[in-house]
């Protein structure tokens, strides 16, 4: 077991890109962890759409042996985490099983909208903070500018702050000596009870599910019976390790260390993130405080695309959740597509990683509607529901007001392109609440509503801004909105899939918009088919899928004209009737493509 004062728990923050991965590999290098040979790019992004997109989804730990030049050994525990908004509650856990920070700023770049956001979840969470300056080998790098920046718009003191080059590994010798030297060495009884936060866990084929802990008091070893303290069940630990980052095992975690137990959990639902593990002999008095419970904001449904794939569907988001316990699902059927489920998100980004996770790892082939939020009406009998899908809206004449939920956005962008972020702001409805100037750049502060942003707004922000802006959300609470209800009737019946709750001011161009698309998609019939889009009664939008004409006159070799015509008036009269009887066939992969409608 290794004393407290050897032990530093950190974790690097910072925004998407600025090199946070980089720094993990050159650091697990230095303290070799892994061989030349076994070296390679992100070593800690596992996962195969990690390093294909070249985010960081999941924070990974890894244990560091680190001397130092006062000739101890430390060690070190490196928590990588996520930069990108979607991911924050990432962030907010790692924090939670640190005592330090580093947070590294692109030295072209500068701080960014997520740089700040994180920075102030450290500065919540009482992290000492040491910032670091990487990619100052560019010939863009502006050190001197940057490190201004920090201390002005952050308020961190930034005179110290280390340079270094993640890519070449200049400086990041520094930078280990900063986190012997500046954070402080974790506390902790040896002692007392045994209270350990449960900060991730995953399921693994072979060993079932393995939980990433954090122990704060008492001793935890293989063999120990241990207790969770939020179901109250009893397991007997059979693994005790470390990353690193190969899979070690050790005989036992003391106070401060981070590392992994395996105690043959089978089922998913045991292991509850934030939870407190202690001693089943001996219980502590109170669980350790958790982490703030996530809220989802954007919502959708995924459907297997084969019905069979139900009950594999359910499995495999049972072991996301227990992965990523930021998302939440539940049951739900619709007549078109079928039973599936209601998914909540942190947002967009998330829900895609969610889907190509489900079809990457699962091989599933699935189908998701297009992203909603949740709304709350108040009905005129004083009841209040709370709206998930566009299908449960009640009737128009029981509403008496619908909030909508809004965000408070920050985007900091480039003064060139700021005209034109302003003006998409504008268009969503957005409130303008600050705008300041930091060094050649602007930090614009609006209010939003997260229904104009859930759809391609963020993709629209990255186009106009040559992909220079950088965004970050908090929620701002619900306020009440002129919302209705869109209806896309195909031959005058309800398609519920397709239905959404939009602005009234959008409602039209939304319709329209999306009449035009199936228009392409509905296969032909043998008679005319409409495609309207309708608020209540009333028609907003309509376009017409022509007929297929079948050549009745083939078999007519020469002869009088008579006869072609009255064939021709023949077929005219059945397609009069068939338009009265005519059932439409609509495809799946004409919903697939209708529902995915904000990809472009």
């Amino acid at each position: 077991m290794t004393d407290l004062s050897h032990i530093r728990n950190f974790s690097i923050i910072a925004h998407i890109d600025h090199g946070k991965s980089t720094l993990a590999d050159r650091m697990i290098q230095l303290c070799g962890g892994l061989t030349d040979r076994e070296m390679h790019e992100q070593v800690l992004d596992n996962m195969e759409l990690e390093r294909e997109r070249g985010i960081t989804i999941k924070a990974q730990t890894v244990r560091l042996v680190y001397t130092a030049k006062d000739g101890e050994t430390y060690h070190l525990n490196l928590m990588d985490t996520p930069g990108h908004v979607d991911f924050s509650y990432e962030v907010s856990r790692s924090l939670a099983a640190c005592e330090g920070a580093l947070l590294v700023v692109d030295a072209s770049q500068g701080v960014e909208a997520q740089t700040l956001a994180n920075a102030y979840l450290a500065i919540d969470a009482d992290l000492e903070l040491v910032p670091v300056l990487n990619k100052v080998d560019l010939p863009a790098a502006e050190p001197e500018r940057i490190r201004q920046q920090i201390e002005d718009v952050i308020g961190l003191d930034a005179a110290d702050a280390v340079m270094i080059s993640a890519k070449t590994g200049l400086g990041v010798d520094e930078v280990l000596e900063s986190i012997v030297t500046r954070m402080p060495p974790p506390e902790g009884e040896v002692d007392s009870e045994l209270q350990a936060l449960l900060v991730d866990s995953w399921y693994d084929p072979y060993l079932g599910v393995v939980a990433l802990v954090r122990v704060k008091h008492g001793q935890l070893k293989k063999g120990q019976k241990i207790r969770m303290m939020s179901t109250e069940i009893a397991y007997t630990v059979d693994r005790v390790g470390v990353f690193t980052p190969a899979r070690t095992e050790i005989p036992e975690l003391g106070p401060g260390e981070i590392g992994f137990i395996t105690a043959q959990i089978k089922t998913v639902a045991d292991c509850n993130v934030g939870d407190t593990i202690t001693d089943d002999r001996k219980p502590a008095a109170e669980p350790l405080p958790g982490f703030k419970p996530s809220v989802p904001v954007v919502f959708s449904s995924l459907f297997p695309a084969d019905t069979a794939e139900y009950e594999d569907l359910r499995e495999a988001l049972g072991r996301l959740h227990l992965n990523d316990a930021s998302f939440e699902f539940e049951a739900e059927s619709s007549a078109a597509l079928g039973m599936g489920f209601r998914c909540g998100f942190l947002g967009l980004l998330h829900m895609e990683i969610i889907q190509q996770r489900l079809e990457r790892e699962f091989d599933l082939e699935i189908i998701a509607t297009a992203p909603s939020v949740v709304y709350h009406i108040a009905l005129t009998d004083g009841e209040e529901l709370t709206l998930h899908n566009p299908s449960d809206y009640p009737d128009v004449t029981r509403i008496e007001t619908i909030h909508e939920p809004w965000i408070k956005a920050s985007i900091m962008v480039p003064d060139e392109y700021l005209g034109s972020v302003l003006q998409l702001c504008t268009e969503r409805r957005g409130e303008q609440v600050e705008l300041t100037y930091v060094g050649g750049r602007a930090m614009a502060v609006y209010k939003l509503p997260l229904n104009e942003v859930v759809f391609d707004f963020y993709d629209r922000l990255k186009s106009i801004s040559r992909g220079y802006a950088s965004f970050d959300y908090e929620l701002d609470g619900y306020r009440e909105g002129n919302l209705v209800k869109v209806d896309i009737l195909v031959n005058s019946e309800i398609v519920d899939a397709l239905s959404m709750v939009v602005h009234r001011e959008q409602a039209e161009g939304r319709g329209r918009h999306l009449c035009s698309r199936l228009k392409d998609l509905v296969p032909r019939q043998l008679f005319k088919v409409a495609l309207q889009a309708a608020i209540g009664g009333k028609v907003i939008a309509r376009e017409t899928v022509g007929a297929m004409r079948k050549d009745v006159t083939s078999k007519c070799y020469g002869g009088d004209i008579t006869r072609k015509r009255k064939l021709l008036e023949k077929q005219k009269k059945g397609k009069k009737k068939m338009r009265q009887y005519g059932n439409v066939e609509i495809p799946q992969s004409a919903f697939i493509q209708a529902l995915r409608m904000g990809d472009e």
